[in-house]
């Protein structure tokens, strides 16, 4: 809200409110629009998820798990900074598509490169990461060409769904998603009805939907820019200038997001996988809140004035870490809820849970505050440094001292992991708020942005 100038006389109440509502009522039909076709999103993918896991065999469920953690860091590698700053350079020329479209056709050519690179490396290291499932060479080939495909088709949502967000075509962005939900939900429901579900059919419905929501982001972007993006030289090295710093950091914690499976994988069994696999399911209780990271959060932090940068981000991470909090509270008080939801195989991880809901919170917590100083250009290469060097280093006292064939072990593991990273959000947010962003050079447009 606007100051008022202490030279003229206060408003009238009813004044007052009309500002308020004039404030918070398109604001509040924003979110509501968001929670009704995301929670719809959601609650398609969360049932999709758990049917699942409570149909599936457990060495079946395995190789879901493994699969979809890997593509999880492919996705990222896939990308490594570069999809994300598109909101950030574009900042507030939104409506000018030919700025927007020639960002977009300059990220794709370094995505081509990109994916040059990570598809050999695919073919050539997944086989090596599943050596101990024991598993059939033409499983492993089935992996590795669904890895393939899917990778390459959600980095095409990713940064074709950016530009829906630009262009506050928010609504066809939530009706891909719920689309995509509520379609691999009705082929499954479908293939268990014919007795056709296993392992291989679950994971190719997911890809299906993937497939699709890549699809129709690229074509409605297509439609809403109108015009054909020129990738530039001066373009790219932008976009590279900005994801620089937070190279190292991606490339490290790619490997972060699925390490939970791939120690259980290599020093434990496959019911362990599985186990984790499932217990990472329930960290999708903080999907929604998660889910309005890019949409809301990373656009309006972008465009908000420094004046009100301090109080609007501490306040936005206090009610996110609230939230968090009463989750983390009901697991601990009410573990069997989750187990229900997790079904009778995986009954006996009661403290497992309550693990499993802590490493999401942090990690959802974590994540906003990454994106809000991501908006802002907090982008620095000390921070980067500092966090894997103490991630690293926590990371080989626990494989030393740490039997890692236990499931619990491997979630602490993992908490372990997100602490430097909170740490450092915190930091950076603190030293940018004060210092101000770094600045990208040749684009005049953002020097005056935060």
């Amino acid at each position: 809200m606007p100051k008022r100038d202490l030279t003229q006389p206060p408003p009238q109440a009813g004044s007052r409110i009309q500002q308020w509502k004039a404030f918070l009522l398109p604001k509040s039909q924003r979110v509501a629009e968001f929670l009704g076709w995301s929670g719809l999103t959601m609650a398609g993918n969360l049932l999709y998820g758990f049917l699942c896991l409570r149909i599936l065999p457990v060495p079946e469920y395995a190789k879901f798990v493994v699969v979809f953690a890997i593509q999880g860091s492919l996705v990222v590698l896939m990308d490594i900074g570069i999809t994300g700053s598109l909101v950030p350079l574009v900042a507030d020329r939104v409506h000018d598509s030919q700025l927007i479209a020639d960002f977009v056709a300059s990220l794709r050519q370094l995505a081509h490169w990109l994916y040059a690179i990570v598809a050999p490396l695919t073919i050539v290291v997944y086989p090596f990461l599943v050596r101990n499932r024991h598993w059939s060479w033409r499983t492993v080939a089935f992996m590795v060409a669904v890895l393939l495909v899917s990778v390459w088709f959600a980095r095409v949502g990713g940064a074709y769904g950016a530009v829906l967000i630009l262009r506050r075509d928010r609504r066809r962005y939530y009706q891909i998603g719920m689309a995509s939900s509520f379609g691999t939900l009705l082929l499954l429901l479908i293939f268990l009805a014919c007795h056709w579900l296993n392992a291989y059919t679950a994971i190719l419905i997911n890809v299906s939907g993937i497939v699709f929501a890549g699809l129709a982001c690229y074509f409605r972007s297509r439609h809403l820019l109108g015009v054909a993006g020129v990738p530039s030289r001066q373009k790219r090295a932008a976009i590279v200038q900005f994801a620089l710093p937070s190279v190292p950091s991606i490339l490290y914690f790619a490997m972060q997001g699925p390490l939970t499976i791939l120690l259980i994988n290599f020093f434990g069994r496959t019911a362990g996988v599985a186990s984790v696999g499932a217990l990472g399911r329930l960290g999708q209780a903080f999907g929604l809140l998660g889910g309005t990271f890019p949409v809301f959060i990373e656009p309006y932090f972008a465009r908000l004035p420094r004046a009100k940068l301090r109080s609007h981000y501490f306040g936005t991470v206090a009610a996110a870490t609230g939230f968090s909090l009463v989750i983390i509270a009901l697991a601990r008080l009410f573990p069997q809820v989750f187990l229900w939801i997790l079904g009778p195989k995986y009954a006996g991880l009661r403290f497992e849970v309550f693990l499993a809901i802590i490493a999401g919170a942090m990690g959802t917590v974590g994540g906003l505050m990454a994106t809000i100083n991501g908006s802002r250009r907090f982008v620095y290469h000390w921070d980067n440094i500092t966090r894997n060097l103490s991630t690293l280093a926590l990371q080989i006292i626990f494989i030393w001292k740490v039997d890692l064939s236990s499931v619990r072990n491997v979630l602490w593991f993992g908490i372990a992991t997100l602490v430097p990273s909170l740490i450092m959000q915190t930091v950076v947010a603190i030293y940018g708020i004060t210092r101000g962003p770094r600045r990208i050079t040749g684009l005049d447009h953002l020097s005056e942005q935060c």
